[in-house]
């Protein structure tokens, strides 16, 4: 087997040959058809008063265009008819009609030339039987149509047969090629969406996780922090803080405990359907290439995430731990689609981590709005009057692009910057569905 193109045209059949066994079968069909002309040009160079040896080499070129007949087809047949009243070329007549019938050639020429060769056949049959038998005109009429159809019509329509059967498995093979090339551009999408899949429940968890444990440590940081500075002034409020500080490290392990325990878990039909209905019919995908746990996390936070209920709670805690947060809550509140709920939850808990990292004793005010079709909220906090790197707590630089990937995500507005009096605000207005 051959490794390159180059290589299959040098080893390839000549000409217009495609396959080498073609070159084998009209090879040996101009051979017999050659010394079948060349037999019967005897017989005509007796009758044409011509030398023996131009009849045999006539007639040996007569039979060799028998080699021609599937690059010009038209041409053997032309030929099979122009030597048919010198009573040469059964074969090349024959397998010249087949070839002109099984061609490409339009059906009104092949029908032209089928019945002239029906024509000429039946008339030197006719002069021929008549000259030749003793016989009622209406039975040399009947046998000179009988041979001049046996010589004609049967070949034609095996060839037309034939060059239709080719012609739809011709269709069928390039059928076959399209859709396997429709089918290898189906796979390489389902591979870049798997992939994009993949990517979107990574950062789906990692935002997650970050959400889930940065805020308890934080506080647990700024609470440690407190406790150092009054563990010998005030025992009292450093064992207080201690307590604090215990109850966010449990808080903490408990949340990553369970989101652990979701990741490792192994995915029911009903998780994975919610997950479909969550992140839509791509994500599926996801849970495959991911061990089969990564589409339940977005469906279990969805159904078990914080709600706008737990916000109070969530101020209290930064409060607890030295801030000054007020909050303010216009309109009424509703029942809203839970990641809705969750995503406005996880902004304002954010919100207030960044607060505690680079704006400590800053006052800070938490905004929640409930409009009609929306809900917003903003964390805004004045100037930091405390040291500007706070108590030492590390940033990644995600909560920002995490808080912006959650509102987008959903269809919402973002915008966080400073502001004209040296603090920072972040707002974000999520429409309901």
């Amino acid at each position: 087997m051959t490794s390159t193109g180059e290589e299959q045209g040098r080893a390839g059949p000549p000409l217009w040959w495609v396959r080498r066994r073609d070159v084998v079968v009209d090879g040996t069909l101009a051979a017999v058809s050659t010394a079948e002309c060349a037999w019967e040009g005897v017989r005509f160079a007796d009758e044409a008063g011509i030398p023996v040896a131009a009849g045999v080499l006539f007639g040996a070129v007569v039979g060799a265009t028998l080699l021609l007949r599937r690059r010009w087809p038209i041409a053997v047949v032309l030929v099979g008819i122009a030597v048919a009243p010198a009573e040469m070329g059964f074969l090349l007549s024959v397998a010249g009609m087949y070839s002109l019938a099984s061609s490409d050639v339009p059906r009104r020429i092949i029908a032209g030339l089928a019945s002239t060769s029906l024509v000429a056949t039946f008339v030197v049959m006719y002069l021929k039987t008549r000259g030749d038998v003793e016989a009622d005109p209406a039975l040399v009429v009947a046998l000179s149509g009988f041979v001049a159809v046996a010589l004609t019509v049967p070949p034609m329509l095996l060839g037309l047969y034939i060059g239709a059967r080719r012609r739809l498995m011709e269709s069928l093979q390039e059928r076959a090629d399209s859709l396997e090339r429709e089918l290898s551009l189906l796979a390489d999408r389902a591979e870049e969406r798997a992939e994009w899949a993949r990517t979107e429940e990574r950062t789906r968890i990692a935002r997650e996780m970050h959400d889930v444990v940065a805020h308890r440590v934080s506080l647990m940081v700024v609470h440690a922090a407190a406790l150092e500075a009054v563990v010998t002034k005030d025992p009292a409020r450093a064992a207080k803080n201690a307590a604090l500080v215990g109850d966010m490290g449990r808080q903490a392990l408990t949340e990553l405990r369970e989101m652990l325990g979701v990741l490792r878990a192994a995915p029911s039909k009903p998780a994975v359907a919610a997950a479909a209905a969550v992140a839509g019919p791509v994500a599926v995908a996801g849970p495959v290439a991911l061990g089969g746990g990564a589409a339940v996390v977005v469906a279990a936070v969805v159904d078990d995430g914080p709600s706008l209920r737990e916000l109070e709670a969530l101020v209290g805690q930064s409060r607890a731990a030295g801030m000054a947060v007020e909050m303010v809550v216009q309109g009424e509140g509703a029942a809203y689609a839970a990641e809705v709920e969750q995503t406005a939850y996880r902004v304002v808990q954010e919100a207030l981590t960044n607060c505690h990292k680079h704006a400590p004793g800053a006052r800070v005010v938490v905004r929640l709005a409930h409009r009609e079709g929306e809900v917003a909220m903003q964390v805004e906090n004045g100037p930091c009057e405390g040291p500007g790197d706070g108590v030492g707590l590390p940033s990644g630089g995600n909560g920002l692009v995490g808080m912006r990937e959650r509102v987008v995500g959903l269809g919402g507005v973002f915008v966080s910057g400073p502001t004209d009096a040296g603090g920072f605000r972040v707002s974000a207005v999520l429409p309901l569905p």
